[in-house]
């Protein structure tokens, strides 16, 4: 059985519960001259070596005995955190009973699947037309290596008009290359056709995101929602209608859909992660500390878990007076940190950890002076919602110390200030300085100001004097460093260019400043969001 002369230099994983089933795969592989062959029983030893290594085949059971989790649900895993390059080849191995859910996925991220019993040559088969495909499209993955994405989309939208071989995953690639690039119209031309010609799922999900990304939000709940109707399991999807819910603020709702999608796929880290998160700005305690323990414990290892849940969790555990899991928590913040040194956000976690510990042995001085330190931080430009929020969360702790209301609030305001940025943004403040009811007036006041500020610049542009609206919130931009009013002032000198004397000076002043305090507030407000249903661009 010839394969292809590279056959020799690859390399691949064989992830199987069942011993003899693994051992039959092992020796297949080797017999048609694989150069390397690994092996694993267990689905969560896979996802930590994928992570770490990169593999041209994977070969992976669908069902694991003793376990809820299915191999899909280690491919979803994969897809959505960007862990399987493009040219890795990945088949699924499964019984009949699960043949269809196996299907769906080959029409998403999975290069091929085999039904048990399967033949020798049934595999060699799957494995050379998956490794054909990959080289027929090569020229699309190189550029995507380069980094090229422009020349990558324009080649795969050749491919998907003309219709040539592979189109239809071509169209995928070249959909989510044109999200990348911004270019959400054409992305969604390309979902749209292929929803028309075989209205598959990743399609109809993948106009949900473009919409989504268009800012587009009602046409995107819609969307979401009549697929849903059609397909409840469809555990992507709760993830897009969970993000849009946020964006628009609703943060009970985005709750709820994060747990339907955590119940669908109950050993997803990213998934477990997004729900506890949420439930601890809900104000859900005793469900975010199970959710957010399981994720911490199922992502120990794992590039996929947010410091953010170990933050959550230290605050958590200190407020039930759980003073060794505290310590337990701040020791892997510390190990994180020891793998990631130079991560900013990961340091900040740790320090305010620290204070937390701190606080727990009675050293009242040190917490406060680490506060203090670190809330001094609040206008560098890598100071994000997730560190403001952890920053506001201690400043409430500290209050039963001999501080002032004064000396609390004071931070709080100032943090305030610059992280209002939208209603779901001050919601995340406000629930972190819950308890604490002057710090919660002071963000409140905050979110108030920012608004008032954005209504009276716009009542400039109304009245014919777009260039003081934009001085306006660019004087009140560089005060306080919010990304809403920095942004704002970029459309309105860009929808009133013709109109405004010294625009170019003007939009160089708002560049300067979107690139210092807006890039993180974008990650802040997408800092858990993964592409779902997409598939992501790693090289």
């Amino acid at each position: 059985m010839a394969f292809d002369n590279d056959i020799i230099n690859t390399r691949a994983l064989v992830v199987d519960s069942n011993a003899t089933s693994r051992s039959v795969l092992i020796a297949q592989l080797r017999e048609f001259g694989v150069g390397t062959v690994r092996h694993t029983a267990r689905l969560k030893d896979a996802r930590e070596i994928l992570e770490n290594e990169n593999f041209d085949i994977v070969l992976c059971d669908y069902h694991f005995e003793n376990s809820e989790t299915t191999g899909q649900d280690l491919l979803d895993e994969l897809r959505r955190e960007g862990l399987l390059p493009y040219p890795t080849v990945f088949v699924m191995v499964t019984g009949e009973a699960s043949y269809a859910k196996v299907v769906e996925a080959a029409e998403t991220a999975l290069d091929s699947y085999l039904i048990k019993p399967y033949t020798g040559t049934a595999l060699h088969e799957r494995l050379n037309e998956a490794r054909r495909r990959k080289r027929v499209l090569k020229p699309i993955f190189l550029a995507i290596e380069a980094n090229d994405f422009q020349t990558a989309a324009s080649l795969c939208t050749k491919r998907f008009l003309a219709r040539e071989e592979y189109w239809l995953y071509a169209a995928r690639v070249g959909a989510e290359l044109c999200l990348r690039l911004n270019q959400t119209a054409n992305a969604r031309l390309l979902y749209e056709a292929v929803v028309k010609s075989r209205a598959l799922p990743w399609a109809r999900l993948g106009v949900a995101r473009a919409q989504a990304a268009a800012g587009e939000l009602v046409p995107a709940r819609r969307t979401l929602a009549a697929l849903i109707n059609d397909l409840p399991d469809h555990a992507d999807a709760y993830d897009v209608l969970g993000g849009v819910q946020v964006d628009q603020g609703e943060l009970a709702a985005a709750l709820e859909t994060y747990r339907q999608s955590a119940r669908l796929t109950p050993d997803s880290v990213n998934r477990l992660q997004q729900a506890g998160m949420l439930a601890f700005y809900g104000g859900e305690r005793a469900e975010a500390m199970r959710l957010l323990d399981q994720a911490s414990a199922l992502g120990s290892r794992s590039k996929m878990l947010d410091t953010m849940v170990l933050m959550q969790l230290a605050l958590l555990k200190f407020d039930t007076r759980d003073g060794k899991g505290l310590q337990q928590v701040n020791t892997q913040l510390q190990r994180r940190l020891e793998r990631t040194p130079n991560d900013v956000r990961t340091q900040r976690f740790a320090r305010v950890t620290e204070a937390l510990v701190w606080l727990n042995e009675h050293r009242s001085e040190d917490a406060t002076r680490s506060a203090r330190a670190i809330s001094d931080e609040v206008d560098a430009p890598d100071f994000d919602l997730d560190a403001a929020c952890a920053v506001v969360a201690l400043w409430v702790r500290l209050a039963g110390l001999k501080l002032t209301i004064e000396e609390i609030v004071s931070p709080v305001r100032r943090i305030a200030q610059r992280f209002c940025i939208s209603h779901a943004a001050s919601e995340m403040l406000v629930a972190c300085a819950s308890g604490q009811s002057e710090a919660v007036e002071a963000i409140r006041q905050s979110h108030a100001a920012v608004s008032a500020a954005a209504e009276k610049a716009m009542g400039h542009a109304l009245k014919g004097d777009p260039r003081r609206a934009v001085e306006s919130l660019l004087d009140e931009g560089e005060q306080s460093h919010n990304a809403k009013l920095i942004e704002l002032a970029g459309l309105v000198a860009q929808r009133h260019r013709e109109r405004i004397d010294g625009v170019d000076r003007l939009t160089a002043r708002v560049a300067d400043l979107r690139l210092r305090y807006c890039a993180n507030a974008d990650a802040a407000r997408q800092s858990s969001r993964r592409a779902p249903g997409g598939l992501r661009l790693r090289a």
